[in-house]
């Protein structure tokens, strides 16, 4: 059996990743901000939740120590906190910066880094994957979506520099790249969009999985864009 972290366990993507790591015999450690249930996993014998703020460095640091005294080894970590925001460049204020940033780097940066560290320790290889965004990766779909955009950007930054000093630890680092989450809450707040063009949460749990498992081994600096039909 493999053990996995997944941030953001009680999200649609969270729920969606982590039943295709049950169902494939990992044993999951899903971390939610507040005491939320998650009536699907909780009385699963190989999920574990874990309630955790991840903008609080030493609380993160206490959750990974944990984890590794629990587990001993961490094979996988799925980094999927994160947050949303549009506005044009001329109408994006430092707070809105400051509040993309959190939302979505530093979350990132803090969980990978006390992760990284345990990884360092560990004679099994680790992967960590990291959520992107297609107006971080592709000219022209950024458009009013600056704060966004950039944190997502230096999401995807972190995950080569990773991987520049991870390699030679056998630490790698990857990034799914989605277009828009077909999600009840996107349905709501576009209901005039066509959904059948957005790309389903087990889609990105598939590529997710490939990524986590011994056949991605061989492949470096992993990005994949999963774009559906958008």
């Amino acid at each position: 059996m493999k053990n996995a972290i997944v941030t953001g366990a009680a999200g649609n993507l969270g729920k969606a990743i982590i039943r295709k790591l049950l169902q494939t015999n990992y044993y999951v450690i899903g971390t939610v901000r507040t005491e939320q249930a998650i009536d699907e996993f909780e009385d699963h014998p190989n999920f574990e939740k874990y309630t955790l703020d991840l903008n609080d460095q030493k609380a993160t640091e206490a959750f990974v120590h944990y984890t590794a005294n629990k587990l001993h080894h961490i094979h996988f970590s799925a980094l999927l906190v994160g947050g949303f925001g549009m506005n044009k460049i001329e109408d994006t204020s430092l707070e809105e910066i400051h509040k993309m940033f959190q939302l979505n780097f530093e979350t990132a940066f803090i969980s990978a880094q006390q992760i990284y560290k345990q990884l360092l320790k560990q004679t099994e290889r680790g992967k960590i994957l990291f959520i992107g965004a297609k107006p971080a990766v592709e000219k022209g779909a950024s458009e009013g979506l600056t704060a966004y955009a950039l944190s997502k950007s230096l999401v995807i930054k972190l995950a080569e520099h990773i991987n520049t000093e991870g390699a030679k630890h056998n630490i790698s680092a990857s990034v799914i790249v989605p277009s828009v989450i077909d999600t009840p809450e996107n349905r709501d707040a576009m209901p005039d969009a066509d959904f059948s063009a957005w790309v389903p949460p087990n889609q990105i749990a598939e590529a997710s999985l490939f990524i986590a498992e011994n056949a991605s081994n061989p492949i470096r600096d992993i990005t994949l864009k999963v774009y559906g039909q958008f």
